[in-house]
């Protein structure tokens, strides 16, 4: 029972990290782009925003999939998944 409740805890620690440290990713990217925004404007800053975070987005989902795939789940593609929700 006391292995189960460590083995609870360790899996909520690592989720609350994951959490922080993507939440720390996304304020340090709003904090470069605030310092980009007063050097070369505010188009430069949107367009830096948007690379960044669509890498970070493009990361995270590249990680679900491998999560999903280790798990034994099928992995669908754009035009399979779009299909089984218009369905």
């Amino acid at each position: 029972m006391n292995a189960m409740f460590k083995e609870m805890l360790n899996g909520l620690k690592n989720t609350a990290m994951k959490k922080m440290r993507q939440t720390m990713v996304i304020v340090l990217i709003m904090l470069g782009a605030t310092v980009i925004g007063w050097v070369k404007g505010n188009e430069a800053k949107q367009k830096w925003v948007y690379k960044r975070k669509t890498s970070f987005d493009e990361k995270r989902q590249l990680a679900k999939k491998r999560m999903a795939a280790r798990q034994g789940q099928v992995q669908l593609d754009d035009i399979e998944w779009a299909s089984y929700h218009n369905n």
